[in-house]
C-alpha cells in the first residue's frame, strides 16, 4: 500500500501525505531507509508541515519498501565525514526528533519492517509504536560500531522500559522480535502482517474528531512529554495550566453536555 494517491514530495528522501485529518510521512530510500542529512533536513520539513496544517490531527511515520522502516544513519556517510560534522550531524537529528515529539499532535510510527539502530531513535520520539507481524527485527546494536545511540536513545529508551532492561539492551546490542518488543513495552500493538496499514490507519482515525477531542489529546501529550522533564510541583502546575485551556474549548462545552444529555459527543477539535 502507498501513501495516498495524492501524496507529496518533501524531496528525493521524503514523501508527504495529508488527508482526513492524518498526515504520512514515509522515508524514501529503500531498501534500508538509512538516513542522511539531507533526508533529515526533509524530515524536519514534513515535521513542520504537519504540525502547522489544522485540518492534520495525527502524524504517521513510514518506511519505504516491505523491509525496512530504517536501518538508522547511512553507515558509508557517517565513515566518509570528519569527526566535527558527526558531531554537527547528531545535534541536527536531536533537534529533527525533538520537534517530533514536542509537535502537540498524535505522532504513531508504523513499524513495516527493520527497525534498528537510528530508525528505533526516530521510533522513540513517536508517541505510540505499532509493528507488522513477522515484519523484522527491532533493537540498538550501535555498540557493535564501538559507539552508542546517540540520537536520543540511551534517554528515550531508559525512560519507556526502565534503565536496567535499556541497559542491558543497548550493551549486548542484540536484536529481536516485535513481539518480545511488545512484552517489554517498546511497542504498543503487533498487527496483522497482510493488512498492516489498513489497521495502523483504522487505529489512528479512533484519534480523530468528531470521534475525539483532538485538543485535549494533543495536551495530554504535552502534560506527559514536557512533565517528565519537570519537577513534580512544575509538571502538575503544567496540568493545570492544560487543563485550564481545555475548559475554555468548544470541545470541553460539548464534552460535558454530552454527557449530560446522555449521547455521544460530535468533537470539532476547537
Amino acid at each position: 500500500m502507498g501513501i495516498t494517491a495524492t501524496a507529496t514530495s518533501i524531496g528525493p528522501l521524503i514523501n508527504y501525505s495529508a488527508d482526513q485529518g492524518l498526515a504520512w510521512i514515509e522515508m524514501n530510500d529503500p531498501p534500508a531507509n538509512t538516513y542522511t542529512y539531507e533526508m533529515m533536513q526533509q524530515l524536519d520539513s514534513a515535521i513542520l508541515r504537519a504540525r502547522m496544517d489544522d485540518a492534520v490531527y495525527v502524524v504517521i511515520l513510514r518506511g519505504a519498501g516491505e523491509k525496512f522502516f530504517s536501518a538508522g544513519a547511512n553507515i558509508k556517510m557517517l565513515s566518509s565525514v570528519t569527526p566535527e560534522f558527526k558531531y554537527y550531524f547528531c545535534l541536527h537529528a536531536n533537534e529533527t526528533l525533538n520537534r517530533l515529539e514536542q509537535t502537540p499532535k498524535l505522532v504513531i510510527a508504523a513499524l513495516n519492517g527493520h527497525t534498528v539502530g537510528g530508525g528505533l531513535e526516530i521510533a522513540l520520539a513517536a508517541d505510540l509504536r505499532l509493528a507488522r507481524r513477522d515484519a523484522g527485527k527491532i533493537g540498538l546494536p550501535e555498540v557493535a560500531l564501538g559507539v552508542l545511540p546517540g540520537t536520543g536513545g540511551t534517554q528515550r529508551l531508559a525512560r519507556l522500559v526502565g534503565k536496567s532492561r535499556a541497559l542491558e539492551l543497548m550493551a549486548t546490542g542484540r536484536t529481536f522480535s516485535f513481539e518480545e518488543a511488545e512484552e517489554i513495552g517498546l511497542v504498543n500493538q503487533v498487527l496483522d502482517r497482510d493488512n498492516f496499514f489498513e489497521e495502523v490507519t483504522a487505529y489512528a482515525k479512533q484519534f480523530l474528531p468528531p470521534q475525539k477531542a483532538a485538543r485535549a489529546v494533543g495536551r495530554i501529550k504535552r502534560a506527559v512529554c514536557s512533565g517528565l522533564e519537570m519537577p513534580f510541583g512544575e509538571s502538575l502546575a503544567l496540568e493545570r495550566e492544560l487543563q485550564q485551556h481545555l475548559f475554555q474549548s468548544e470541545d470541553a462545552h460539548e464534552g460535558l453536555t454530552a454527557y449530560i444529555e446522555k449521547r455521544t459527543p460530535k468533537f470539532k477539535a476547537k
